[in-house]
């Protein structure tokens, strides 16, 4: 794939295409792809969390010991590695013959830091998806106690 087709996949990623097209550009320059051979696993829970990954082809399940789901293309896998060390808190498994864009956390905190905009951009979609979080939260309990 070239720049260009992984700039517009980037651009389909709802918590990156926020970031803006110059910021995209950079991540899709600066991330290495990887081919993943069916059944075999991209990571496991537990392990260091020091990437997220973009779903370029193929598919992966994603299990934590409760629940499952399926992520295809275009799809970010790992997301808050890109903000946070952490642990992984689940296993991802290919389905098929895959392939993944591995975007480092430490390239995505020099694009942010690069990229002041971008970050604030950033910012804003985290809130609203926290805010949209905690309103589901609310609802669902006013559910569960009537």
């Amino acid at each position: 794939m070239s720049i260009e087709d992984d700039v517009a996949l980037l651009e389909r990623v709802p918590t990156l295409r926020v970031l803006g097209t110059t910021a995209l550009r950079m991540l899709a320059i600066g991330s290495e792809q990887r081919g993943v051979a069916r059944n075999t696993v991209l990571f496991r829970a537990g392990d260091e969390a020091d990437a997220g990954f973009v779903v370029q082809r193929g598919s992966f399940r994603i299990e934590d010991g409760s629940a499952a789901l399926v992520a295809g293309p275009g799809a970010l896998i790992g997301e808050l590695a890109l903000i946070n060390a952490a642990r992984r808190p689940s296993t991802a498994i290919a389905l098929e013959d895959s392939s993944v864009i591995r975007v480092a956390r430490s390239l995505f905190q020099r694009v942010l830091e690069s990229d002041p905009a971008a970050a604030r951009r950033l910012r804003d979609e985290f809130a609203r998806r926290t805010s949209q979080i905690a309103s589901d939260i609310l609802i669902a309990g006013a559910k569960l106690s009537t």
